[in-house]
């Protein structure tokens, strides 16, 4: 296990950084173009963001980035 030691100024930074990613994510997901492998990858990039939101952000922000599990099964499809 690592340990990071950061301000408060840093935090709200990483939470700002990961938050517009999230977003580039989501909105990515969305778009019809885009091939199901790369959605895959983009799944997973997504996984490990939020997870990463979620050390660093309060859990009503964490709600607003969380994907239901309707949003997947209509991914697939």
């Amino acid at each position: 296990m690592l340990g990071l030691m950061i301000n408060e100024i840093e935090k709200k930074e990483m939470e700002y950084i990961v938050k517009r990613e999230l977003d580039e994510i989501l909105f990515d997901l969305q778009d019809e173009r885009i091939d199901h492998i790369v959605k895959r990858a983009m799944e997973e990039r997504y996984k490990i963001l939020f997870n990463l939101f979620k050390r660093v952000a309060p859990s009503m922000e964490c709600m607003k980035y969380m994907r239901t599990k309707q949003t997947f099964k209509e991914q697939k499809q």
